[in-house]
C-alpha cells in the first residue's frame, strides 16, 4: 500500500536528470548530464516576477573522464534556461572539478567546493548525480565482455568494496569477485 493516494490535483513541477556516457577515444569517456526543471502552471519567482509555465532551469554538464584513473580531464557547462541572468555568473564554478578523480568522497568534496554561494545549487545537484552514473558508464565500458572483468578484477574489487550493503567487505558478491 502506498503512503499517498494517486494525486488528484494539477501537476506543478517536474525535475528530470539524465546522464549518458559515451566512448570518446581509446583512453577517455564523455559523460553528459542534463537537468531540467519544468513548471506546469503560471508561477512567481521569489522576487515577484510572474512567469508562464515552461522550463525554469535547463543545465548541461559535459565531462571528459580518463578511463584508467576516472580523473576529470575537462569540463564544459551550458545553461540554456535560467530564471535570472545572474545565474550565468556561475558557469565557471564547475571548472574547479577539473583534475579531480571520481572516487569515494567525491560528492562531499564537490559539495564543500561548490555549495552555497560558491556556485549554483542546480549545477551541484546535476554534478553529484553524474558521478555515480559516470561510474556505471565506466563499468558498462569495461564489462562489455569477460576480458574486461578479468583484466580489471582487482581494481574493481577495491573500487566496489564497502560502497553499499551488497558490496560490503564480507559480503558474498565481493568474495565471489575476489575469487574469480
Amino acid at each position: 500500500m502506498s503512503l499517498f493516494e494517486k494525486p488528484k490535483g494539477r501537476k506543478l513541477h517536474t525535475r528530470t536528470i539524465e546522464v549518458n556516457t559515451y566512448e570518446y577515444d581509446a583512453g577517455r569517456l564523455a559523460v553528459e548530464g542534463a537537468l531540467k526543471d519544468l513548471r506546469w502552471q503560471d508561477h512567481y519567482l521569489a522576487t515577484g516576477e510572474k512567469k508562464p509555465p515552461g522550463v525554469l532551469h535547463g543545465m548541461i554538464i559535459h565531462l571528459l573522464v580518463n578511463i584508467r584513473t576516472l580523473e576529470i580531464e575537462d569540463v564544459h557547462v551550458e545553461m540554456p534556461d535560467t530564471p535570472r541572468e545572474e545565474c550565468l555568473e556561475t558557469l565557471g564554478s564547475i571548472a574547479r572539478v577539473k583534475g579531480m578523480r571520481i572516487a569515494g568522497g567525491f560528492t562531499l568534496k564537490v559539495k564543500e567546493m561548490l555549495g552555497g554561494i560558491q556556485g549554483c545549487s542546480h549545477l551541484l545537484a546535476l554534478l553529484t548525480a553524474m558521478a555515480p552514473a559516470a561510474v556505471q558508464g565506466f563499468a558498462a565500458h569495461i564489462l562489455r565482455d569477460d576480458t574486461g572483468l578479468k583484466s580489471t578484477r582487482a581494481g574493481l574489487s577495491r573500487f566496489l568494496e564497502d560502497t553499499c550493503w551488497v558490496w560490503r567487505k564480507d559480503g558474498p558478491p565481493l568474495k565471489k569477485l575476489q575469487s574469480l
